[in-house]
């Protein structure tokens, strides 16, 4: 069973615990819309990484048979160890890579995109990683880690950084010395001038001090999240690919081969002789297109529906052939659309949720196994009902466009 499939239900309640805390104190840390968008990006980088794992770990496994310099002891726990800390050192130079050459930060830069700094945003997470990320482990292989070490080391690394998603822990001292703590990764997450390209480590924070990445956090600054050219759109689609598009078309326009080819491997902003502007905090709006409360409360609820769905998912799509698995995965897909669309106030988007609707709760309830689970008839009939009755409640809910507006930071 994929570890990530335990690894939700303390997602889900740390993230509801945070956000209590957060209101406890008075302070703006979370946003609806926002957080179910990075909610769905991480619910669409597990579903496409269900269908990319398998590449990716085989490239691995081809390289590790081939040219392994030597075999690592899966029974030393100084080796396991040892094969954590360099995890992490390739991590950092594929973090650093993914801001300073553009083909990568198309990838990741959905994970900067959200305005807000909280645990939601750890699972904001690209759908398109296994394009690159693969290719800075595969000296591992060369060294002899064991594939399955390396999966262990690498689930440690990314669990690791989930908590320190945070802005409700402040300084940890001499740990922020040593370790990635909130307080380096808030800087790291920053559109502020001394925030940007700094503190790429996962676990250590010594590699941004040995290869000078590291910035620490000030105190007489606010941090402003977010990236400069604000994405403006809580689609899961658009978070995903807007940046390859942007990569597109500037290569289409550019003059020369090799001037097509530097759009695609210069760094951000670098395929042109402009100055990056100055960034100002005080003037810094979050994007904002007032969706209507009952609206936000209802793509909330139906987020909490799909999370277990998601989750059997992960759990059954290993098993399944990848016909099935793409039937499932385009289901999750259209959920995460059509709510994102909601969220937009898009009218469309009302009509592709009642469809969406329909088809969960009539095909739940008519199948005998739902990719082989059988439920029980209660929970069918519970669904149904729960689908029917969201698509009166939607049809009664005037959805249109609204302008876009900004909220301070």
């Amino acid at each position: 069973m994929n570890p990530i499939v335990y690894a939700i239900p303390v997602f889900m309640l740390t993230i509801l615990l945070e956000a209590w805390v957060a209101r406890r104190r008075g302070v703006a840390v979370y946003d609806i819309p926002d957080a179910i968008t990075s909610l769905h990006h991480g619910v669409l980088s597990q579903v496409t990484n269900a269908f990319t794992k398998i590449a990716t770990l085989g490239i691995y496994i081809a390289v590790y048979e081939a040219y392994r310099f030597t075999e690592w002891s899966m029974s030393s726990i100084p080796l396991w160890i040892l094969a954590l800390v360099l995890y992490d050192l390739c991590y950092y130079w594929a973090h650093r890579m993914g801001h300073e050459v553009n083909v990568m930060w198309a990838s990741h830069v959905v994970h900067h995109s959200s305005e807000y700094y909280n645990l939601s945003t750890a699972l904001r997470q690209t759908s398109t990683g296994a394009l690159f990320g693969w290719v800075f482990y595969l000296p591992l292989a060369v060294l002899g880690i064991p594939w399955q070490m390396l999966v262990i080391v690498g689930l440690i690394d990314l669990l690791y950084q989930y908590w320190v998603h945070t802005e409700l822990i402040g300084r940890m001292g001499v740990l922020d010395r040593i370790l990635v703590t909130p307080s380096n990764h808030r800087v790291h997450h920053g559109q502020n001038d001394y925030c940007i390209d700094k503190n790429y480590g996962g676990i250590l924070v010594l590699w941004d001090r040995l290869f000078g990445t590291f910035a620490e956090e000030r105190d007489g600054e606010k941090i402003c999240y977010g990236i400069r050219n604000p994405l403006h759109s809580f689609s899961p689609i658009k978070g995903n690919l807007h940046y390859y598009a942007d990569l597109w078309e500037m290569s289409r326009a550019a003059q020369g081969w090799r001037a097509k080819l530097g759009v695609w491997v210069a760094p951000p902003g670098g395929w042109t002789d402009e100055p990056i502007e100055h960034f100002e905090p005080r003037t810094f709006t979050r994007f904002d297109v007032q969706t209507p409360v009952p609206l936000r409360w209802y793509v909330a609820l139906q987020y909490a529906v799909l999370v277990p769905f998601v989750s059997h998912f992960i759990g059954v799509a290993k098993g399944l052939d990848r016909g099935t698995a793409a039937v499932y995965a385009l289901g999750i897909l259209v959920t995460a659309v059509a709510l994102g669309a909601l969220l937009e106030r898009l009218v469309w988007g009302k009509w592709l949720e009642q469809a969406r609707l329909l088809v969960l709760g009539l095909s739940f309830a008519a199948v005998p196994q739902w990719f082989g689970f059988e439920a029980p008839l209660l929970l069918k009939g519970a669904l149904l009902v729960l689908c029917v009755g969201s698509v009166v409640w939607l049809n009664r809910q005037a959805v249109a466009p609204a302008n876009t507006v900004g909220v301070a930071a």
